[in-house]
């Protein structure tokens, strides 16, 4: 069973019953249907066959999952892009995955203008919807193995290039049938996203476990405090998501107490972890409405474990316990699982574990061991089995639910002819978790100002991955390998 088998009997099951809800338009689950058979006729009439990669550069709009959807009835693969890189950043992906057609909202063409790659088709939003207003909806059933990749999300790697992630239509369906049981959704339930639909948890965590159980996904743009607020009461969503920035500005709008939130019934988040003051905060203006961390990777599509609304502030700090059909393990550098109480690296076994990189044997090899997913994140159980984070992944940043490895940032640096040494780290920021800040060492004789790094850094990394902080230094702190000593750097942090 994929997952476009499911909204094809929802279609015929309840043809009227809303799917999508996105600003003041709705697309029912026949519409929905009939819109996913148009854009899959449309790409094999234009030649396209099974393996074929077609990339999609959209904004949160009603017009996402249709092409999402329809690639895959096609027997094609989809590949969401991250609308927030930078076009160098982009363009190596279109590269790396020769992707054949480009789905593309018309309101960031600018960056696909400054790309290099040529695709076969680009179709922009607005021919998108000449598609859907045509009557073109005949396609040939492919037949699909559920071990096909279905979904490849790029993520950045430790090497600085990003990795293609290589999910299966089990991974995603299994994905759906994991998360829908975590959260316990049913028909009835009426999902917000406000986080990008390219990212994995907007997608696959929350936009494809609610068609997975035939409610409806309300799609906001991006997160806007106050339309967020006035949305999610105008729409009656029962769950929403956010990283804990977004909690945190709107529990700070006084104008909260104002709305009434009586249809919401969960509270999801993710991506950072959420201090003891802002759960409590959330329950007490809340009180009926639970709390729920989730953690998973983009390897793991994502799921691995949740702390549900009944540990929410007695575990505080924990990600809590593996999954439905989820394994995980920790081990030492030698592969031997730890005791408990002791840190070792987080290991996932389960469906929702990838198929591997795309095109890079060598990272799969070294990722997926024995069916076993190593995340590279540093975790330890307590008595009770519940999984707390100690370290993530080397070295990443987190800010306000973006991922962003120094490495990125570094290469860039280095680009700068004046700069000798660039080291870049996460330092504390009270709305996004952390942010990033280089530390630079200039060549003799040489220097430029914090805003000159700055600009020439905007014009080559996601807004997002710019430092906002440089500071130089003398020289950089090294061990006796030479290695930089990226945690004198840093801000020394508890860890729970």
């Amino acid at each position: 069973m994929l997952i476009t088998n499911m909204i094809e009997e929802y279609a015929i099951k309840q043809p009227s019953k809303e799917a999508i809800v996105f600003e003041n338009r709705t697309m029912t689950y026949g519409e929905l249907f009939e819109n996913a058979k148009k854009i899959a006729s449309y790409l094999q009439h234009k030649g396209y066959k099974k393996g074929d990669m077609i990339a999609q550069f959209m904004l949160n709009t009603d017009l996402f999952l249709p092409v999402y959807l329809g690639v895959k009835l096609a027997g094609l693969t989809i590949m969401p892009v991250n609308t927030k890189l930078a076009p160098p950043e982009v363009d190596y992906i279109f590269h790396h995955s020769e992707a054949k057609v480009l789905f593309y909202d018309e309101k960031i063409e600018e960056t696909i203008k400054q790309t290099t790659h040529t695709f076969d088709h680009v179709i922009s939003t607005s021919e998108i919807l000449d598609i859907l207003h045509g009557n073109q909806t005949d396609f040939t059933q492919v037949s699909i193995e559920e071990d096909e990749t279905a979904v490849v999300m790029y993520t950045s790697g430790t090497t600085g290039k990003p990795k293609g992630v290589m999910l299966s239509h089990y991974n995603v369906i299994e994905t759906a049938k994991i998360w829908s049981d975590s959260m316990k959704l049913t028909e009835n339930d009426r999902t917000y996203i406000c986080t990008p639909l390219f990212h994995c948890a907007g997608l696959h965590v929350f936009a494809v476990p609610t068609l997975y159980k035939g409610s409806t996904v309300v799609i906001e743009e991006a997160f806007s405090p106050d339309r967020t607020l006035k949305n999610l009461e105008k729409t009656k969503a029962t769950i929403f998501f956010g990283v804990p920035a977004m909690y945190t500005i709107i529990l700070n709008k006084p104008e909260i107490r104002e709305y009434n939130f009586h249809n919401l019934r969960l509270f999801c988040y993710g991506a950072a972890p959420m201090p003891y003051e802002l759960v409590k905060k959330l329950k007490d203006m809340f009180p009926k409405v639970k709390v729920q961390n989730l953690y998973g990777q983009t390897e793991n599509t994502p799921a691995a474990s949740s702390l549900t609304d009944e540990y929410a502030l007695e575990k505080i700090g924990s990600v809590g316990k593996p999954l439905k059909n989820t394994q995980i393990k920790l081990v030492d550098a030698n592969g031997e699982e730890v005791p408990v109480g002791e840190v070792g690296e987080i290991c996932v076994k389960g469906p929702q574990v990838m198929k591997g990189y795309l095109k890079n044997p060598e990272e799969t090899a070294k990722t997926i061991q024995d069916g076993w997913l190593y995340s590279g994140d540093l975790g330890k159980f307590d008595e009770e089995g519940f999984l707390y984070i100690v370290d993530r992944k080397k070295d990443m940043i987190i800010r306000g639910g973006e991922n962003i490895y120094p490495v990125e940032v570094e290469e860039v640096l280095y680009q700068i002819p004046e700069i000798l040494e660039a080291a870049v780290v996460g330092v504390p920021h009270e709305v996004y978790g952390e942010v990033p800040k280089a530390y630079v060492v200039f060549r003799e004789g040489k220097s430029l100002t914090s805003e000159e790094i700055i600009n020439y850094c905007s014009t080559k990394l996601a807004k997002y991955k710019v430092p906002v902080e440089i500071e130089e230094l003398k020289q950089l702190p090294r061990n006796a390998s030479g290695k930089v000593l990226k945690h004198t750097l840093r801000p020394k942090k508890e860890t729970v």
